[in-house]
């Protein structure tokens, strides 16, 4: 089944002897990551297994917003968003970034208190104005619906961009600054010497480089095990439909059982505001003990089921040679089958909230699979036990908006730099070392 249309992006042909840092991911972390190092000067190569954005950095929301992040994340947020008003200037190409605002949704006066103290526990950061707006205010804000609601959690500053631009605009100003970009070209495995990073054996041959920056997404805990590295992550299906345009509103749209955002064509990006589907598999068990205070958390929002993917992960081999062939060459882009039942419910809700949405078909659906971690915080980290290697994984369904910010604060790392942000919340080691791990609501 075929996932959103990407626009065209030419690949380089032919690999480097040597660079400074090779970045494995052409996702928007990975991208972003290779822009910001070469434009501090640095000789990049970026490898994708497929093609640029091919997985979940164009198959998301496309929603780019500071209000109901986890605390620890919202700094790098602040960070982001200051990037994104600059990105098209900066790529030279569009990325559909706009400051329309964002709404969630309450249905309860439970809700409105719930959503209020998020917005009074960051009361007073820079950038972050969101408010509880009811009546006439939220009747602006959501011109012709039909959805009955307390109130609603407004970020006017939160907003939107088009998945299927962004990170091809990145990644086409990363090479246009001098990164070699190579799609169809998979990263097998580290090359070490003496312990330390040398480099990377690619399918294609063998490049030295003093680092490398693991922003694999959902195939990042499969090429970190290769390399001893203990990585805790699950992977969670989420669907997404695109409509034909409609004269819908303009601010974007959390609840229960649906969630908007307007694209640049008119038409809208919907999603079930709550449901996402696990499928049960091997790594499902063995990681089970790390995830259970987010399976206690979250539990109502998720579907569990056995599908083929328990078969697929099964026969992945978990340990291989560099000149083996790996399951990153037997899967170019992940592109699993939308949700038929998230549809139906979420579609049918958004036409009784919003009767403006009978006019509008759906002209496409896809599903990608959603990187989390056991807290729902990224890991942006070096690696203690293998050094050189560094690691930009588990942005668990926040990873587009955050994205530019996750890669100036991944350069800074691999730079050795002053890191835009504290990088403390976001080590790997946390899963190790006895900390607390587990989500946080914020307030």
């Amino acid at each position: 089944m075929p996932g959103p249309t990407l626009p065209p992006f030419e690949s380089d042909h032919r690999l480097p002897d040597r660079v400074d840092t090779v970045v494995i991911g052409g996702g928007i972390v990975g991208a972003s990551t290779a822009l910001e190092l070469v434009e501090r000067g640095q000789s990049v190569l970026l490898c994708e297994k497929g093609q640029i954005a091919g997985e979940q950095s164009s198959r998301n929301w496309g929603w780019v917003r500071l209000s109901q992040r986890d605390p620890r994340e919202i700094p790098l947020m602040i960070e982001s968003i200051r990037l994104w008003h600059g990105l098209e200037a900066r790529t030279g190409q569009r990325t559909g970034y706009r400051a329309s605002g964002i709404l969630f949704g309450c249905r309860s006066e439970r809700e409105v208190e719930n959503n209020g103290a998020w917005a009074r526990h960051l009361e007073g950061r820079d950038s972050v104005n969101a408010r509880i707006v009811s009546g006439s205010e939220l009747d602006t804000l959501l011109p012709g619906r039909n959805l009955a609601l307390k109130g609603a959690l407004y970020s006017p500053t939160d907003g939107r961009a088009e998945p299927q631009w962004a990170t091809t605009a990145i990644a086409d100003a990363a090479r246009r600054a001098g990164a070699t970009v190579m799609t169809s070209c998979a990263v097998r495995s580290l090359y070490l010497e003496a312990g330390r990073v040398a480099g990377v054996v690619t399918e294609k041959g063998r490049v030295r480089a003093d680092a490398v920056v693991l922003a694999a997404g959902a195939w990042s805990r499969l090429f970190a095990g290769n390399s001893g590295v203990a990585l805790p992550q699950l992977k969670v299906l989420n669907t997404v439909m695109r409509t034909t345009p409609v004269d819908g509103p303009e601010t974007a749209l959390w609840s229960d059982e649906f969630a908007f955002r307007k694209r640049v064509d008119g038409g809208y990006s919907v999603a079930s505001g709550h449901e996402n589907t696990v499928d049960i598999v091997p790594d499902s068990f063995r990681l089970a003990r790390a995830f259970l205070p987010a399976l206690r958390a979250e539990w109502r929002s998720l579907r569990f089921r056995l599908s083929s993917r328990w078969g697929e992960e099964a026969a992945q081999a978990r340990r291989w040679r560099p000149d083996e062939m790996t399951a990153f060459e037997q899967c170019r882009v992940l592109d699993p089958a939308p949700s038929r039942h998230a549809l139906r419910r979420s579609l049918a809700a958004l036409r009784r909230a919003f009767p403006i949405f009978e006019q509008a078909d759906v002209v496409q659906s896809w599903a990608g699979m959603i990187d989390v971690t056991p807290d729902a915080v990224p890991v942006i980290s070096g690696v203690d036990t293998v050094p050189g290697l560094f690691i930009a994984t588990g942005f668990s369904g926040h990873g587009f908006g955050i994205g530019p910010g996750a890669g100036c604060l991944m350069a800074d790392m691999v730079m050795g730099t002053a890191p835009v942000v504290d990088p403390t919340p976001f080590r790997l080691s946390r899963f190790h070392d006895g900390s607390r791990v587990r989500p946080d609501p914020g307030y």
